[in-house]
């Protein structure tokens, strides 16, 4: 069975080395709360707002160890009322576990997002 994992969050700047880390943040959350291994993924799919472009944050991934795992990027479209500084995430994963049984996790501000993955629900 093939599930989806959302993930999202943001950073204060156009920094690479923001970008990375946050990234890695939020991969690293996000398989820990579904325990999810590296052979189960089957893709995952990055995306970020029109205002990063100082780094790929598909590249976070690698230093999981993700050497495997198929990697796509993209760029969200330059909506005016989107959240800015935003990284998003989708962990295609070959699990058994039923939908409801996901995790998603959206930190920072990008619990605006949907305040109903937020830690505090």
């Amino acid at each position: 069975m093939l599930r989806g994992v959302r993930g999202a969050t943001t950073v204060t700047a156009n920094d690479r080395e923001e970008i990375l880390a946050n990234t890695f943040s939020l991969l690293t959350d996000m398989i820990q709360t579904n325990e999810i291994l590296p052979e189960d993924i089957g893709a995952v799919i990055f995306s970020s707002t029109p205002d990063l472009n100082s780094a790929f944050p598909a590249a976070a991934a690698r230093k999981l160890g993700w050497t495997a795992v198929p990697l796509f990027g993209t760029q969200e479209i330059d909506n005016p009322d989107g959240l800015l500084l935003c990284i998003r995430v989708l962990i295609l994963w070959n699990t058994e576990k039923p939908q409801h049984q996901i995790r998603h996790v959206y930190l920072k501000e990008a619990v605006k997002l949907r305040p109903d993955f937020s830690p505090a629900n």
